[in-house]
């Protein structure tokens, strides 16, 4: 969920508009999410949705707007009762506010350490995320009440913003947007004093002295006062020419730019200028290469056109995307590919991170976080400790840029669920555990085997096109021999160009030989077994033994009831353990229409198939054969 209160009250669910009745209902909305978890009373809400003279049966109404909301908001609002109040858990949702106010926090500490690039362009994301008045289409009552705070903050943020600017000497830039803030706020002295500056560094002395001279008589006329000593020192050193030059300009980027326009609000809009929605902080060109931590995807990658599609166009569709597939099947050669298809798509920066180990364990996650704020621009001593402090700030840091995040072998989705950035930010995982499906607003993109002319290809391009295409028949035979999975195809290639004078027929006749074809599907590092191994050892030991009694029966295409007089066990519960291999993506399921039997002869009409893909039916027979009744402890010596 996302949620909006910067600019009209607004909620979005999975990339779609919530549809909101009304002020009240929006009100209501707003007054929880500032209350930032806190209880908010029934009295207090029912008054600031219709001030001190609530109408009768004001509480009443109050419940029914609530339970619309509730309903308007569905699964996982985090909207309860408590006592005579509510109050709202956001979770993992993104609530504008929020955003704001971490980025200007750093883009505060940015500015006093002297890092003004660095805090140019985090205070000109937080003012991007308004759209114009705070509150915009609320009660008067809450208006009031919130409204000025909210207007307070955004100031205080152009305020800094503008520091930063002229730290980088683009005065040039800010003259016009000055301005008209001058004009609108007469009274902020910060900001004329900022105008007056940028008029002066432009050449415009005389012009920075009249701006002074209005401020003093606005002064003077309106509350009676001369101006603080900071603007009167500034107003001596532009008299005398004595002001200090800026730094040379730095390179521009669209967020400097844009940043007074993105603040606009009102009046302020038509002076600087639109705003695009979603478009935060693009870079031209900066002083420093944004943070990219993901790897080259294979130069060789072939085919997965499909898949490739499907993925960008949920991205840009502002869903995240789980890539699953059984081993070996080029989930994370995918990712990669893609990450470089979009590259343009998150000019901000792309994370990655390979959730696994090398030893094939699980990384733990309070580092991949630290890994990430780092990246952001979190100094090691400002670290957060602990999963949920890393996690709060990586959204919130996160949240307001477009930045793309690669998670590579994830295990399942309460490892993922810390790592999402949510808002501006994208994610893209990889792995094969079920319950990745269970993530917010995500998008399932299931890999199987190649199409036999992407096989081809890869393989070709692997051991050379040329000695291939002289013996067609054979390399036809080595990609069905490696299932057409992208892991096997790239290791029967690698064993044809290590071997010049092998004939490809004769690479077809040792993969033929199932005794023989895990072994012949290792070279180096690139091993089959090895996903094979992981695979299997991850899963519950009845359903490692069932895979391994399946293997070693040789049943083609068995049912649940064929599995159930295998392995002895309820048909439920056969089919259950043939579910959980098929989500572990080690059967495939499947419904042939022309055949309503199973292998036994029972009537099975409408009940699914499984099928083994080759080389895990090989893998696991050998399992099998060597440990019969055992289960996944003793995986480790089927290597």
């Amino acid at each position: 969920m996302e949620f909006r209160i910067l600019g009209p009250v607004a909620a979005e669910r999975d990339g779609h508009p919530v549809a909101l009745d009304g002020a009240k209902q929006r009100a209501t909305l707003a007054a929880l999410l500032l209350a930032h978890g806190q209880v908010v009373s029934d009295a207090r809400l029912t008054t600031l949705l219709w001030g001190w003279d609530p109408p009768a049966g004001g509480t009443r109404r109050l419940y029914t707007y609530v339970s619309r909301l509730r309903t308007r908001l569905g699964p996982g609002h985090g909207l309860t009762r408590h006592g005579t109040g509510y109050r709202m858990d956001l979770g993992a949702a993104v609530l504008d506010w929020d955003v704001f106010r971490g980025l200007v926090d750093a883009g505060r500490a940015d500015l006093r350490a002297a890092r003004h690039a660095d805090a140019e362009r985090r205070l000109a994301e937080a003012l991007a995320l308004w759209h114009g008045p705070a509150l915009d289409d609320v009660t008067e009552q809450l208006a009031a009440d919130a409204g000025p705070h909210l207007e307070e903050s955004r100031l205080a943020a152009l305020e800094l913003h503008t520091e930063a600017a002229l730290a980088l000497g683009r005065h040039t830039d800010l003259v016009p947007a000055l301005t008209g803030h001058v004009d609108r706020h007469p009274l902020r002295e910060r900001l004329r004093g900022q105008l007056m500056t940028a008029l002066y560094r432009c050449g415009r002395q005389a012009d920075a002295l009249a701006v002074y001279g209005d401020g003093r008589r606005i002064l003077a006329d309106d509350l009676g006062i001369d101006p603080t000593p900071e603007l009167r020192t500034l107003h001596h050193h532009i008299l005398t020419g004595t002001l200090p030059a800026p730094r040379p300009p730095a390179p521009v980027t669209l967020a400097s730019a844009t940043a007074p326009a993105c603040a606009t609000t009102g009046a302020e809009a038509e002076a600087a200028g639109p705003v695009i929605p979603g478009r935060v902080a693009r870079t031209v060109a900066c002083e420093g290469p944004a943070h990219d931590q993901v790897p080259p995807a294979p130069r060789d990658f072939t085919g997965r056109s499909t898949a490739l599609g499907e993925v960008l166009a949920a991205l840009r569709a502002r869903h995240d995307v789980v890539v699953t597939g059984a081993p070996g099947t080029g989930t994370s050669a995918l990712a990669l590919r893609v990450a470089e298809a979009c590259r343009e798509d998150f000019p901000e920066g792309r994370l990655y991170a390979d959730l696994r180990t090398p030893d094939g364990g699980r990384r733990i996650t309070e580092e991949v976080l630290g890994r990430f704020l780092r990246a952001l621009g979190t100094d090691e001593d400002r670290l957060p400790a602990g999963v949920d402090e890393r996690a709060r700030l990586f959204r919130t840091l996160a949240a307001g840029r477009r930045v793309l995040v690669v998670l590579d072998h994830a295990a399942d989705d309460a490892q993922i669920r810390p790592l999402l950035p949510g808002g501006a930010a994208r994610t893209v995982v990889t792995g094969a555990h079920p319950a990745l499906a269970s993530l917010d607003a995500v998008r399932l993109v299931r890999l199987g085997p190649m199409t036999p002319a992407e096989a081809a290809t890869l393989l070709a391009s692997v051991a050379g096109a040329e000695r291939l295409a002289a013996e067609p028949r054979a390399a036809l035979r080595v990609a069905e021999f490696c299932d057409r999975l992208p892991l096997a195809l790239r290791v029967a290639g690698a064993r044809l160009a290590a071997r010049p004078h092998w004939p490809v027929a004769r690479l077809a006749d040792r993969l033929a030989s199932e005794e023989r074809r895990l072994e012949e599907l290792r070279i180096g590092r690139l091993d089959v077994s090895t996903g094979l191994h992981r695979a299997l050892h991850a899963l519950p030991p009845p359903a490692a033994t069932a895979l391994g009694a399946l293997a070693a029966a040789g049943l083609p295409h068995p049912t649940a009831l064929d599995a159930a007089a295998l392995l002895d066990r309820r048909p439920d519960d056969a089919e259950d353990l043939l579910d959980q291999l098929a989500d572990a993506r080690l059967l495939e399921a499947w419904r042939p229409p022309e055949d309503p039997f199973g292998t036994s002869g029972a009537p099975a009409a409408g009940a699914p198939r499984y099928r083994l893909m080759p080389l895990v039916r090989l893998y696991a027979k050998q399992w099998h054969d060597r440990h019969p009744g055992t289960a996944a402890p003793l995986l480790d010596s089927a290597r």
